[in-house]
């Protein structure tokens, strides 16, 4: 599999897109206050889970598309499991959603 010339980081309640290579800083996407998040990188786009909430950003841009609270969850971290490649490698309950519409 080629490696991607960029790399996606969750911190702070953002994603970050930075140059493998140099370091430097392509965008920064934010989502909502937080210490933590968890993203999962797939060929079209990021999703991303801060605070019991889901959000789809584009890796181009860093554009939010699309953004689920998953209301009725609570404000737990959001874990990724499935073919999604998932940074965190947490043993927590998984939620099934539809990667296109961000819907459970």
């Amino acid at each position: 599999m080629p490696q991607s010339d960029t790399i996606y980081i969750g911190v702070g309640g953002h994603v970050v897109a930075i140059d493998r290579a140099t370091g430097a800083e392509h965008w920064r996407c934010k989502l909502r206050s937080s210490n933590f998040v968890t993203i999962a990188v797939e060929a079209e786009a990021i999703y991303a889970g801060v605070n019991g909430e889901l959000f789809c950003v584009d890796k181009g841009s860093g554009a939010i598309l699309w953004r689920n609270r998953l209301k009725g969850l609570g404000m737990s971290i959001v874990a990724f499991g499935g073919s999604l490649n998932a940074t965190a490698n947490l043993t927590l309950p998984t939620m099934v959603f539809n990667s296109s519409s961000g819907r459970l």
